[in-house]
């Protein structure tokens, strides 16, 4: 059986992650979004609509970063269609992503429980 390469919606998904990062970096005047990173884009099969995922190292100010993001949605789809040449532009939809923070909770859930386990004396 032959393995399974990119797909084409999964390069020009990286492609729009990548080129959105570099605008909300270097081109994106809002002081609201800072400290962004992209972590994910989904586009759909017909390139309409690209879901991207994004996190915050300042949590505190999530709801004020979320309404950035979606001011700056023209201005960021406007200047990705002069970076990508696709046949539809898709419109933008920024979703907190909340997978780091839970894998850290995790991560000190299972560090806590080890922890207990070593101080316990076995029976």
């Amino acid at each position: 059986m032959k393995k399974k390469s990119f797909q084409r919606g999964d390069r020009v998904a990286e492609q729009v992650r990548r080129d959105l990062a570099d605008l909300i970096q270097n081109e994106l005047k809002d002081p609201r979004v800072n400290m962004v990173s992209l972590t994910a884009v989904e586009l759909t099969p017909d390139y309409a609509h690209a879901k991207v995922y994004f996190t915050t190292l300042d949590d505190a100010h999530l709801a004020a970063v979320e309404q950035g993001l979606k001011r700056a949605a023209g201005f960021l789809r406007r200047e990705l269609g002069r970076r990508i040449h696709i046949h539809t532009l898709p419109e933008l939809h920024f979703i907190h992503d909340d997978s780091i923070a839970r894998g850290a909770s995790l991560s000190a859930l299972i560090d806590e429980a080890v922890a207990v386990s070593e101080k316990t004396p076995e029976d």
